[in-house]
């Protein structure tokens, strides 16, 4: 069974349905108990780092999130709480990944939005995907994929039991469904480095 952690921020029900899709059982909760009965956990999210924090400590679900051995998919927002702190509100995020998220420094417009193509070692997930964020993760050795908008955005990250993915895989039709599906069959490779992309 798949968990989805309902903190009141995300596009919750499309990734339910996308999971749902994909042949797993899915459930929409907060409770512990039923978080604690999933094999994964996905932490989806849209809006602000700040406010998803707020939201996460309200509802209590910070020390389990950060105590669990699950593993945890964060998707768009969800990738990005993942890590120790972000830029968007200063605020301390999970803690769970290293690193930092920035805002995007680009020449292009901000938000990053829309459909970009995913750059990686691994050609099975090189396929174009919506993105919609302002503020993006550190390119780095977790990165899987990445994509070019002016600077290269980390599309897809992978730390130990950790999977990040900065698109919607949700509203990225049949490859981001695949993508999904690889997520939740335990993760990504790292084939090289991409840090030097």
């Amino acid at each position: 069974m798949i968990a989805i952690v309902d903190y009141g921020l995300g596009n919750v029900l499309n990734v339910k349905r996308a999971v749902t899709y994909l042949g797993y059982d899915v459930v929409l909760t907060r409770d512990s108990k039923q978080l604690a009965e999933a094999d994964m956990l996905i932490l989806p999210g849209v809006g602000h780092f700040k406010v998803a924090m707020e939201n996460i400590q309200h509802y209590q679900l910070e020390d389990y999130l950060k105590t669990t051995e699950q593993p945890i998919i964060g998707i768009c927002l969800g990738m990005q709480l993942l890590y120790e702190s972000s830029a968007e509100g200063h605020v301390a995020g999970l803690g769970l990944v290293p690193g930092h998220i920035k805002p995007i420094e680009t020449p292009y417009t901000v938000p990053h939005l829309g459909w970009n193509t995913l750059i990686s070692d691994d050609k099975e997930i090189e396929h174009d995907v919506y993105f919609v964020h302002s503020f993006q993760a550190p390119m780095d050795e977790k990165v899987v994929a990445y994509a070019a908008y002016g600077t290269n955005i980390p599309g897809i990250i992978q730390h130990g039991r950790y999977t990040g993915i900065q698109f919607h895989p949700e509203k990225s039709g049949d490859h981001g469904l695949a993508i999904l599906k690889k997520a939740l069959e335990g993760g990504f490779t790292h084939v090289e480095t991409m840090a030097s992309h």
